[in-house]
């Protein structure tokens, strides 16, 4: 098999300022460190979190940025310590590292590993590019009937829900929100053998619900009987009215955040007292959950409703995904 021509400098888009436009940006690709990995990408994703970090609305962009973490290419150049083989094809998620000695990494929670550092920003580019340096541990071999297209959106929008739906295990499951995430929480939640109701604000979403799984399909004008579900996952980033979403779930019912409603959340302690109900959030996957998913993906046909655009429409993809046209997940090809 012919070597690949390592590059010393990868092409990308990137943001100058704050919500400004992405424009090429070629960068050095510096020396691989003991456990990182040279992976020249093929897809990438594009998430609502990119347009967050693109806009610096966490307040912990640094520019230029280079976005984009939902990652899928082939390894090229391996460090001395990396895990990886050349030509391995894999996958990359939000998370670059871990610091794999503390309590969280030590009982394998890497996800929620209080020194993890992003796939870009601090000093390092993602995925919008030819190329990215990444850590050979938090990258994940890809299931051959996988392909690159679909699978890229699975590095965080996949992960992202599956991994609160396969730690609880609940049975009567509600997804807040047929988007990016929702309608693959649809998916994995009844590939898992949950019953699956679907909550949305729009009716017109209705038959893309049932398309995908759900076995019920409710509006917050419309909506489920009380005492309906033992989990709901919401996955908008929107204002929602609280109290009435904690009045859908059964005693020591689950309500889990995998978004973050711009101006918090706000109830009435006694819908969690009375009933024992339980608010908890989630955060990306821990790497066996990474794992876990891809695999499950694989074997139970779970794949993401996409679009491919080429890296060089960047900024009408962005634009696409900010007016909500995107169904549902837009896919950059390099």
């Amino acid at each position: 098999m012919t070597q690949t021509p390592i590059p010393h400098s990868s092409n990308g888009f990137a943001a100058f300022n704050p919500g400004a436009p992405l424009k090429p940006f070629n960068y050095h690709l510096p020396e691989l460190k003991p456990f990182e990995i040279l992976v020249e990408i093929s897809h990438c994703g594009l998430c609502h979190t990119d347009l967050y970090m693109i806009d610096n609305s966490w307040k912990r962009s640094t520019y230029p940025l280079v976005p984009g973490h939902e990652i899928v290419g082939k390894v090229i150049k391996l460090g001395t310590l990396a895990t990886k083989e050349i030509n391995d094809r894999v996958g990359i998620g939000w998370i670059h590292s871990a610091c794999f000695h503390c309590p969280e990494c030590a009982s394998h929670q890497t996800n929620i590993c209080l020194n993890k550092t992003p796939t870009y920003s601090q000093g390092r580019y993602g995925g919008f590019a030819t190329h990215i340096i990444a850590d050979s541990r938090f990258s994940f071999s890809v299931p051959a009937n996988l392909d690159s297209a679909h699978a890229a959106p699975l590095l965080c929008a996949g992960s992202t829900v599956y991994a609160p739906l396969a730690r609880y295990k609940m049975k009567h499951v509600a997804i807040i929100g047929i988007g990016g995430l929702g309608h693959l929480a649809i998916q994995f939640a009844k590939a898992l053998g949950c019953e699956v109701s679907a909550l949305s604000h729009s009716p017109s979403k209705k038959q893309d619900a049932f398309q995908l799984g759900s076995d019920h399909f409710y509006t917050f004008q419309n909506p489920p009987k009380t005492l309906s579900f033992d989990f709901i996952l919401c996955t908008v980033d929107a204002d929602l009215n609280w109290d009435q979403t904690l009045t859908f779930l059964k005693p020591n019912g689950r309500l889990c955040f995998v978004s973050r409603p711009p101006n918090g959340i706000h109830f009435d302690p006694m819908n969690l007292v009375s009933t024992q109900r339980t608010i908890c959030g989630s955060n990306n996957a821990s790497i066996q959950e990474m794992e876990d998913m891809l695999a499950f993906a694989a074997a139970n046909n779970i794949r993401p409703w996409i679009e491919e655009m080429p890296l060089s429409e960047i900024n009408q993809a962005i634009d696409k995904l900010k007016k909500n046209e995107a169904h549902y997940r837009i896919v950059l090809k390099i």
